[in-house]
C-alpha cells in the first residue's frame, strides 16, 4: 500500500508480517485541519491548520497543497491569517496566545505576544487588528513593531474571525451571543448588532456587493446578510464545524474545522476544493455490534467495515463530552470518553447524551473498561493510572513516564502503555512490571485472543506480544502514526476553556472477527490489520 500525504511528503510503503493484511478503512486526509482562510498575493488560498500545526497554500485550480509553514516550524497551531501589502503574513497561534509574521524570505519573528486563544485576525490601512476568542476577549490594534497595543473593545463574548466592511467599521461575530457586530477603528461609541439569531457565527467577510458572507459553526450553513437591515439568506448547507471563509475574485471558499475547503457554487450547489477528512484521528473502541467509534478531537465519528463513516457529535453539539481522545465501548451505542479538558465521561451519541463519570485530571488518554464495570483511566500529566466506580477514584499506580494506552485483560490485568519509558507494563499490587521494553513511543493497546497489539508510533510499527512471555513479534511497519520522518512536533496547548492541551494519540482496537484497527493519525485515516 503506497501513500501520499500532507503529513507523510513522501510515498510510503506500508508492510505488514505473514499472516496479516493490511487493508484501508478510509481515505487519507489531505489537510489535517482547516482553519482560518486568506486569499494569498499569488491567487492561492492560505490555510491555518490547528491540528496540523501549520500553514498550508491551495491552488484552486489543480487542488494542488503546499506546506508554507510546516509542522514543526516556527509558527504552532495558526488558526487565522492575513497578508499585508508586502507580502508578511501575519498568524495568530491559538495555544500560544501569540500573533507572529512569516516575511516573503521566510523569517519569522513574534509581534505580541500577550493575547491568550489567539484567534481572528486582519489588516487594513495600515492596521494590524487582532482579537481573544474567549469570553471576555478583547480586540487590538496591534503594534507592527512589537509595541504596545491600542485597546478597541473588550469584554467581547468570543469574537471570531472578522473583516472591515466597506463603511470603515470592523463586523466581527460573537459566538457567545450569537451575533455579528460592528465597531469603529476608533475605538468610539459603543459596539452595534448587525445580525442575531444566526447558527452560531465563527467567520465575517464581506463580497464584492457589500454583504457579509458568515459561516455557521453550529448548523454547517453559509450566510449572506445584508448589513444594513441584517436580513439573512442561505448560499449554502454543509455539516457542522464551519470555520472560514475567502474570495478568490468572484469565486467563493470555506473551510471546516474537520479539514475540508469547499466552493459555493451558487444556487445552493457546492464543489470539493479539498475532501472531507479526519484532522487528528486519536482513541478508536469496537462496540458489541461491530460499531467502531473515532475519536478525533472537535469531532467523533461511528464507522462500520464498508461503510461511510457518520458523524455522530462535535464541540458545539448536544451533549457531546468535550474534545475527545480515549474511548472504550461500554455497551451497544455507548462508549466511555477520555477529553483533553480532563473529564472522564459516558456518551451515547445516538442520544445526544453524556454525563461526567469524574474530572479535573490532567492530560487524559486512554480508557479501558474492567471486566466488573470499573473504568480505568491513563493520566498522563501526573503520570498516573486511576480507576473509576461507584463514584469514588482509586489510584492503580503512579511516577509512569507519559503513560498513553491502556487495556484491561478479562481476569483483570491492567496493561499500560509507557510512551516516554519505551515499554509495555502490567500493574501488580500497585507496581509496574514490564511486560515488554526496548519500543521507541508505545501508544495504543488493545487485547484480542489472549495477545496483546501495541502501536509504536516512534517505530512506526504494529506489534503482537504475548503477555505471559514477553515474546513479541512485528506485524506492520512504516506506518504513517506519530510523527512525520525529520519533524519534531511542538507541544500544542490548551485553547482557553474550549480543550486542554492536544497531544499525539495513535489508538488500537479489536473487533469480534480478529481484525485490528487503528489510527493513522500522520495520514488522518483508520487502516485495519486482517488475519489470515
Amino acid at each position: 500500500m503506497a501513500q501520499q500525504s500532507g503529513r507523510f511528503t513522501t510515498t510510503t510503503t506500508y508492510l505488514s508480517a505473514a499472516g496479516w493484511t493490511l487493508e484501508r478503512m478510509t481515505a487519507p486526509s489531505r489537510l489535517f485541519g482547516a482553519n482560518g482562510l486568506r486569499t494569498g498575493p499569488d491567487g492561492r488560498i492560505y490555510v491555518a491548520q490547528v491540528s496540523g500545526s501549520q500553514i498550508s497554500a491551495i491552488d484552486v485550480d489543480t487542488g494542488a497543497i503546499e506546506a508554507i509553514s510546516p509542522k514543526g516550524g516556527d509558527i504552532v497551531a495558526p488558526d487565522d491569517l492575513v497578508f499585508d501589502p508586502a507580502g508578511n503574513l501575519y498568524a495568530t497561534e491559538i495555544t500560544e496566545g501569540r500573533v507572529s509574521v512569516r516575511e516573503p524570505n521566510g523569517h519569522t519573528r513574534v509581534v505580541y505576544g500577550d493575547m491568550p486563544v489567539a484567534n481572528p485576525i486582519t489588516f487594513h490601512n495600515g492596521q494590524l487588528i487582532a482579537g481573544e476568542c474567549r469570553v471576555g476577549g478583547r480586540i487590538m490594534q496591534l503594534d507592527l513593531d512589537g509595541g504596545a497595543p491600542r485597546l478597541l473593545l473588550d469584554n467581547v463574548p468570543m469574537p471570531n474571525a472578522f473583516d472591515v466592511g466597506p463603511d470603515g467599521k470592523l463586523y466581527f461575530p460573537v459566538m457567545g451571543t450569537n451575533e455579528i457586530w460592528r465597531i469603529s477603528l476608533d475605538g468610539s461609541g459603543a459596539p452595534e448588532v448587525v445580525a442575531k439569531d444566526l447558527g452560531v457565527p465563527d467567520s465575517v467577510k464581506f463580497d464584492a456587493r457589500g454583504f457579509i458572507v458568515s459561516t455557521q459553526v453550529h448548523s454547517g450553513q453559509v450566510l449572506r446578510i445584508d448589513p444594513r437591515s441584517g436580513d439573512k439568506t442561505v448560499l449554502a448547507q454543509l455539516t457542522p464545524g464551519l470555520d472560514n471563509v475567502t474570495f478568490v475574485g468572484t469565486r467563493m471558499f470555506v473551510s471546516n474545522i474537520s479539514g475540508y475547503v469547499t466552493e459555493i457554487l451558487g444556487d445552493g450547489k457546492t464543489r470539493d476544493l479539498v475532501p472531507d477528512g479526519f484532522s487528528w484521528p486519536l482513541g478508536l473502541a469496537m462496540d458489541s455490534d461491530g460499531l467502531m467509534y473515532v475519536a478525533d478531537g472537535p469531532f467523533s465519528y461511528t464507522l462500520r467495515p464498508g461503510q461511510p463513516r457518520e458523524l455522530v457529535g462535535m464541540l458545539f453539539t448536544p451533549g457531546y463530552p468535550g474534545y475527545s481522545r480515549g474511548v472504550a465501548a461500554a455497551a451497544a451505542g455507548e462508549f466511555v470518553i477520555t477529553t483533553a479538558n480532563g473529564d472522564v465521561a459516558r456518551y451515547w451519541p445516538a442520544q445526544q447524551r453524556s454525563e461526567i463519570i469524574a474530572g479535573g485530571f490532567d492530560q487524559l488518554y486512554g480508557v479501558a473498561i474492567a471486566p466488573r464495570g470499573a473504568v480505568i483511566a491513563v493520566e498522563q500529566g501526573s503520570g498516573r493510572v486511576v480507576s473509576l466506580q461507584g463514584g469514588n477514584v482509586e489510584t492503580l499506580a503512579t511516577g509512569l513516564k507519559l503513560p498513553s494506552g491502556v487495556a484491561v485483560s478479562a481476569d483483570a490485568v491492567v496493561y499500560v502503555a509507557e510512551s516516554a519509558g519505551g515499554r509495555v507494563v502490567k500493574l501488580v499490587g500497585g507496581r509496574a512490571e514490564t511486560v515488554l521494553d526496548g519500543l521507541q513511543q508505545p501508544q495504543g493497546l488493545a487485547l484480542s485472543g489472549g495477545r496483546l497489539y501495541i502501536v509504536d508510533a516512534g517505530a512506526k510499527q504494529v506489534l503482537e506480544c504475548d503477555p505471559a512471555s514477553g515474546r513479541s513479534r512485528v506485524i506492520a511497519s512504516q506506518l504513517p502514526v506519530g510523527a512525520p520522518p525529520g519533524v519534531t512536533p511542538k507541544f500544542l496547548g490548551a485553547i482557553g476553556t474550549m480543550s486542554g492541551p492536544m497531544g499525539p494519540f495513535a489508538g488500537i482496537t479489536a473487533g469480534a472477527d480478529g481484525r485490528l484497527y487503528f489510527s493513522a493519525d500522520a495520514e488522518g485515516s483508520v487502516l485495519a490489520l486482517r488475519p489470515a
